[in-house]
């Protein structure tokens, strides 16, 4: 169970299991919507006031978005881009 106000752990990792090939347009910029606000979530709040396992799973995504994804040197129309597949990176 995540935090609140946070994307639930399930939902993310149904979503990371769905191959992009299988998703619509449509699911692909919502995906990419509420993992950018999700991602901000992440950062506003400081990991000692989150619960442990809300600390761990944002810790273990953090690394997973900078060896990745670029972290934070991409931009967020990048990361649209490359969630609809129409990146450079793709």
């Amino acid at each position: 169970m995540s935090d609140t106000g946070r994307k639930d752990f399930t939902t993310k990792a149904k979503e990371e299991l769905t191959p992009d090939s299988t998703k619509s347009t449509q699911d692909k910029i919502k995906e990419g919507v509420t993992d950018t606000t999700d991602r901000f979530a992440r950062g506003a709040q400081t990991d000692e006031s989150k619960s442990a396992p809300q600390e761990a799973a944002d810790k273990t995504q953090r690394a997973h978005d900078n060896h990745a994804h670029g972290g934070a040197t991409s931009s967020i129309g990048d990361k649209i881009k490359n969630a609809v597949g129409i990146g450079s990176g793709n």
